[in-house]
């Protein structure tokens, strides 16, 4: 997926795990983009309830959650 088309308000209330066997998490918000431009996004883990900001390009090569 071309992150430059993306729109990123899209993938608000998705899901998606951390590589093939990792924990799952929402996507909860939008961050502003880093000093280098990359967009950041909010992402809640359910088992600790944590909320924590992760690269948008990091964040596509993540599996959808089914």
């Amino acid at each position: 997926m071309d992150i430059f088309q993306l729109e990123p308000q899209s993938l608000l209330g998705t899901w998606r795990r951390f590589g093939d066997a990792g924990p799952a998490y929402e996507i909860v918000g939008i961050g502003a983009p880093d000093d280098d431009g990359a967009r950041r996004m909010l992402v809640r883990m359910p088992e600790t309830d944590e909320e924590v900001l992760y690269r948008l390009d990091e964040l596509l090569d993540d599996p959808v959650e089914t």
